[in-house]
């Protein structure tokens, strides 16, 4: 005969048993922790963005995918984003006022013409001398001509001094009836590094100069800078690290002796009107995604917008037949050419393209390579982790555990890469460390692997054997790594 259990006794023993349950769970989420632990696999790196981290095929779309966290209604704003980075701007007049107003000096069409499927562009060919850059910029300026300037770059109102007559940057390409200022010439010289296991690296040197003037001689003291587009990844959580944890990992001094002196660049903020932490941009020049955005519009298209208004973009007072062409200013697009909705669009894309999920982080050989990145020093630098603050306004980005191996601080990198041109409160001979994230999809999104600032390394290990300055011990720790622990590492850099 059945023996009936009191209620009561039932519950009991129910809760007892889920509470046993609930004690093998989390005995086995620890053990597994401590598992991961012991093999160099940090919870979460899998997913370099957090929660904005996307699982789509790493394929050459695999840079332009939303934020994985994003609302069903974002997402169409996210797609009308989409158009206007791929949207393709025409001089004036022209039938339509939503998309005219190129130039009239200009490098590019479009945002993607640079940031190619939002990846990072490349240099012109070597072996096509004929080829003209269109994601390499040179940028230009002269040491300060008078008290006013120095005062203003003291200040930090002004980061660079302009070349009188050309501006800020080379544009070589204008609209109908109307000189390019000239064209880059990118020149190489070769030499070769061999490493402790005896394999011989050729690292290519670029020398860069202009020709093909039309509107006069450079200043004398003109300094040049090439610029290649970066990947647009992430950007919206590189905005949203607290300027605090970007702060505590400055070291201008150098004071735990570590070698390793990183500093944030100073920038003037033209929305709060004062100086605050760069962010963006190769020598960390922008303080925002918002001014990253029209600052690019103005210089590399043309385009006017509320927070940039002139309808001429680069052209300076010298360049009288420029300043004269017609205009695509209408009241229909905010007195501009480009309306306050339409930036805020195509701000709201670039902050919420999202960095792939990482497949490869657990296996053996990629945390050895991450091992060896550490052990190496390269994380002194390449710091791998942040966490994101709280923002109302970055709903995607807020508080989110992140992996872009970036400090967000300026380096000395040594007179290899110096550009012997300043940036505000950044040196000729320092650059600020560059994220990590999609390293590995280059040639999937892109089709090619060149790296750095201005795109001469052809290989993940030539972009670090140009490494100098305060990564020289870094360096060298890699010349010196057996072949195993190279491959090992080079596989590490390739699965971020």
């Amino acid at each position: 005969m059945r023996t009936a259990f009191p209620r009561r006794l039932t519950l009991e023993i129910s809760l007892a048993i889920a509470v046993l349950i609930s004690a093998c769970i989390a005995l086995q989420a620890r053990a597994s922790e401590s598992a991961d632990h012991a093999t160099g696999y940090t919870q979460g790196e899998e997913r370099p963005g957090g929660d904005t981290s996307h699982s789509k095929p790493h394929d050459r779309n695999a840079f332009s995918q939303p934020s994985a966290n994003m609302s069903f209604a974002n997402r169409f704003n996210f797609g009308l984003g989409d158009s206007l980075f791929d949207k393709i701007w025409v001089p004036s007049p022209s039938s339509t006022t939503a998309s005219d107003g190129l130039g009239p000096l200009y490098n590019a069409r479009s945002c993607d013409q640079c940031h190619q499927r939002d990846g990072r562009g490349k240099p012109p060919n070597a072996n096509w001398p004929q080829e003209q850059a269109v994601s390499l910029f040179l940028r230009l300026s002269i040491p300060p001509q008078n008290d006013s300037q120095r005062q203003q770059l003291a200040s930090g109102e002004l980061g660079v001094v302009a070349e009188p007559t050309y501006g800020e940057q080379l544009q070589n390409r204008a609209i109908n009836g109307l000189d390019a200022e000239g064209h880059m010439q990118i020149r190489y010289s070769e030499s070769t590094i061999t490493l402790t296991d005896g394999v011989s690296v050729n690292l290519r040197k670029p020398t860069y100069s202009i020709d093909a003037l039309k509107y006069g001689p450079l200043h004398p003291q003109v300094m040049l800078s090439p610029r290649i587009a970066p990947p647009m990844l992430g950007l919206g959580l590189l905005e949203a690290i607290p300027d605090g944890a970007i702060l505590a990992l400055s070291d201008p001094d150098d004071i735990n002796d570590d070698g390793i002196s990183g500093r944030p660049n100073w920038v003037w903020d033209d929305q709060q009107n004062q100086r605050v932490i760069g962010r963006f941009g190769w020598k960390a020049g922008s303080p925002s995604v918002l001014q990253q955005t029209v600052s690019a519009l103005s210089s590399d298209i043309g385009i006017a917008t509320p927070y940039r208004p002139s309808a001429f973009g680069d052209c300076t007072l010298h360049q009288t037949r420029c300043l004269s062409q017609a205009d695509g200013i209408t009241p229909l697009q905010d007195n501009s050419e480009a309306s306050e909705e339409l930036v805020k669009q195509l701000i709201f894309y670039t902050r919420n393209l999202a960095p792939p999920m990482r497949p490869a982080a657990k296996q053996p050989e990629v945390l050895q390579g991450k091992a060896i990145f550490q052990r190496s020093g390269c994380s002194g630098c390449h710091q791998p982790s942040f966490k994101t603050s709280h923002r109302a306004d970055l709903t995607e980005q807020s508080a989110q555990l992140i992996w872009p191996y970036t400090d967000l601080l300026l380096h000395d990198m040594g007179e290899g890469l110096a550009d012997h041109r300043p940036e505000y409160k950044a040196s000729g001979r320092e650059w600020k460390t560059p994220p990590l994230w999609g390293l590995g999809l280059t040639e999937t999104v892109n089709g090619h692997r060149f790296l750095l600032h201005d795109g001469r390394a052809r290989t993940l290990l030539e972009a670090i054997l140009w490494h100098g300055g305060e990564a020289s011990a870094a360096r060298q720790q890699v010349i010196n790594l057996a072949t195993s622990e190279r491959n090992a590492l080079i596989t590490f850099l390739e699965s971020l």
